[in-house]
């Protein structure tokens, strides 16, 4: 699992939600109803851009230092991480029992899928 640290720029808006944009990520733009909701909705923003370019082999972008970033009245700085997971699909041998895969088969399953979310749930991951 990769880890990105990044600037993020909150504007407070007149309704008590935030905006957050990213000054090294163009286009990356997150919004949140709380301060709180609005950093965890950054974190994700931040992990979904960054899996997008690691999907399209393109280049992710260095992080400023958050203290060379201006704002404007009420804005302000907050360094946002996101861990992003290796999603590329890795060929595993597995064993089952024959009678397993004919009810896999006769069942219409995805064997790869089962074993995704029997995995997820054991490991308690998302």
């Amino acid at each position: 699992m990769a880890e990105y640290v990044y600037p993020a720029v909150f504007h407070p808006n007149n309704d008590g939600t935030f905006t957050v944009s990213f000054p090294d990520l163009p286009g990356c733009i997150s919004e949140g109803k709380s301060l709180g909701n609005a950093i965890y909705m950054a974190q994700a923003a931040i992990s979904q851009w960054v899996e997008y370019l690691t999907d399209r082999n393109q280049e992710i972008p260095s992080a400023s230092d958050w203290k060379e970033i201006t704002t404007e009245a009420d804005e302000f700085v907050n360094l946002i991480r996101a861990e992003v997971r290796d999603n590329h699909a890795v060929k595993r041998t597995v064993s089952i029992p024959k009678w397993m895969d004919d009810k896999v088969i006769e069942s219409g399953l995805s064997l790869s899928r089962v074993l995704q979310d029997a995995l997820k749930e054991r490991l308690n991951v998302g």
